[in-house]
């Protein structure tokens, strides 16, 4: 393997593992929902998922995944919100998502 591909395994597929499932987030109103999954399709608890926006009073709203991956952020004012999806050992995912 050449440095190149090493650093692109190190680096850039780690990330793949917290790919977020936003399949809800498209038809709830007013909701940002989902599972996070790895790779392999496996769910992903424990994952932080924070949602920030100017449209908040407070900011930034944070929940984190269930036991089965399942997040839910909800009552939520229209804009555009930057969703970012953290766990430790895994890279960050940043998904931008508009009410």
């Amino acid at each position: 393997m050449n440095a190149q591909r090493i650093a692109r395994v190190v680096l850039v597929y780690p990330v793949l593992f917290l790919l977020p499932a936003l399949a809800w987030a498209q038809a709830e109103s007013g909701n940002i929902a989902g599972a996070v999954r790895d790779a392999s399709g496996a769910v992903m608890p424990g994952v932080t998922v924070e949602a920030a926006s100017p449209a908040l009073i407070e900011k930034v709203r944070v929940v984190t995944t269930d036991g089965q991956g399942l997040y839910r952020i909800v009552d939520l004012r229209p804009g555009t919100y930057t969703v970012t999806f953290t766990l430790p050992g895994f890279g960050t995912v940043n998904e931008k998502v508009s009410r």
